[in-house]
């Protein structure tokens, strides 16, 4: 009575196996890109930092690559953000008290980029929405990242204003709106100036193509910028052998008093 079983066993777990293995070798779908891509390109993919050195420009152009004809709805915008290295900052508030300058709160913000550009076709606030602007962190203020350890006041907006501010008006933070020029809805180009103040590091560009408030696609493009020549070496024996740095240095300031001293005494005899 056994052996009919075993056919109708052995039919059973076929039925059962094959479709699973059909389903495990079936081709995912592929991803499907979106109806407007960006195809771009960067001018200057390295700054060298000479002693000569007085700021920089680079151009970011490109075009929109389309899988169908351009919507008549919304207009097309192009937005480019240029940031440098960043780093942990701590911005304090000083009250004067009995006379004396004393520290009342501090707000340690855990990474800022100490440089951060931003180039778009129109004014942010019209062709971005806050929501877009959460998820790519594109804006000044949420281009900082999260705040390092516990809050240790009550409101930490007007600290990180203050910074922005500070920055803004030392050149390091810029918002350039109508930077970006969009030729027929297709190519684009944006200078961006760089100051002669800047430190050396990994920087980057970011490319976003917006239409109705929304991302569409985004494209990114890595900038170094180092210190070469006489600058570099200074740079770099002033961070690995400070003690003979500042041995230097004091001769460097020695001699040259010494110098100014002599040809001062030279001039008074004549």
């Amino acid at each position: 009575m056994t052996r009919p079983l075993v056919p109708l066993l052995l039919t059973a777990l076929l039925a059962i196996a094959l479709p699973a293995r059909a389903q495990d070798a079936a081709p995912e779908s592929p991803e499907k890109e979106p109806p407007e891509k960006i195809v771009a390109g960067i001018s200057r993919e390295n700054i060298d930092i000479t002693t000569s050195f007085d700021g920089s420009e680079i151009i970011i152009y490109g075009a929109v690559k389309r899988q169908a004809p351009i919507p008549a709805d919304d207009p097309l915008d192009v937005v480019v953000a240029v940031a440098g290295p960043s780093e942990a900052v701590t911005v304090r508030h000083k009250e004067r008290k009995l006379g004396v300058w004393v520290n009342t709160g501090r707000v340690d913000i855990g990474a800022a980029p100490n440089f951060y550009v931003i180039a778009s076709t129109r004014p942010l606030h019209l062709i971005l929405t806050p929501q877009q602007d959460q998820v790519h962190r594109i804006s000044v203020p949420l281009v900082m990242r999260s705040f390092a350890g516990p809050l240790e006041v009550e409101d930490a907006v007007p600290y990180t204003e203050a910074l922005v501010r500070l920055r803004q008006n030392s050149g390091y933070y810029r918002q350039d709106n109508g930077a970006v020029r969009l030729v027929e809805n297709t190519l684009f180009r944006a200078d961006v100036r760089l100051p002669s103040n800047l430190i050396e590091g990994a920087y980057s560009a970011r490319i976003f193509l917006l239409r109705g408030g929304e991302v569409l696609d985004t494209f990114r493009a890595p900038i170094e910028v180092r210190k070469v020549g006489l600058e570099r070496w200074l740079y770099r024996l002033a961070l690995e052998y400070p003690f003979v740095y500042g041995i230097m240095s004091l001769a460097i300031a020695i001699a040259a008093g010494w110098g100014a001293s002599a040809a001062f005494r030279q001039f008074r005899r004549n």
